[in-house]
């Protein structure tokens, strides 16, 4: 079955944010202050185009400077040009494993590079490193705690 993926209202996304980033807590917990942002994008990926599918991954994208620690990876130039940032992202556990995360995450690496963006990160969690650095991006800085949430990194990867 084909993944497609689509730019949408944070309403689209938000449900399958809460409950797969933050079970267990108060629903304002997974409202982000970026959602309606200038220059933000959510993004889903569905089964098909099914226009009553539910989404299956989500992502968020929008403008903001490549962090300091990135600097030594962007060389010389260091954080020189646009940078979007990437949060919130998560896959319905029924879909683990089967694209749907791999397909939002290039979508919204595409789109952030059509707005301009030379760089894209997150501060993800320690426990997906393994996947950023099978898609191209590099870990820098080092591992932070997020109260509530856990271990993170910063992960990096310049535009094509």
């Amino acid at each position: 079955m084909p993944i497609v993926t689509s730019v949408v209202p944070v309403a689209e996304i938000f449900d399958l944010r809460w409950s797969v980033l933050r079970p267990g807590q108060p629903r304002a917990s997974a409202v982000f202050p970026e959602d309606d942002a200038p220059g933000v994008f959510h993004l889903a990926a569905y089964p098909d185009a099914d226009a009553t599918a539910r989404p299956l991954a989500c992502a968020t994208f929008f403008p903001d400077p490549l962090p300091p620690a990135a600097a030594d990876l962007a060389g010389p130039r260091g954080g020189a040009g646009s940078a979007y940032r990437f949060r919130g992202m998560a896959s319905a556990p029924a879909a683990r494993g089967q694209g749907y995360g791999v397909a939002v995450l290039r979508a919204g690496l595409a789109e952030a590079a059509a707005r301009g963006a030379r760089w894209t990160w997150c501060n993800g969690r320690t426990s997906a490193r393994g996947f950023y650095e099978r898609h191209g991006f590099a870990a820098v800085g080092e591992e932070f705690d997020v109260p509530t949430i856990g271990p993170h990194l910063i992960f990096v990867i310049e535009s094509p």
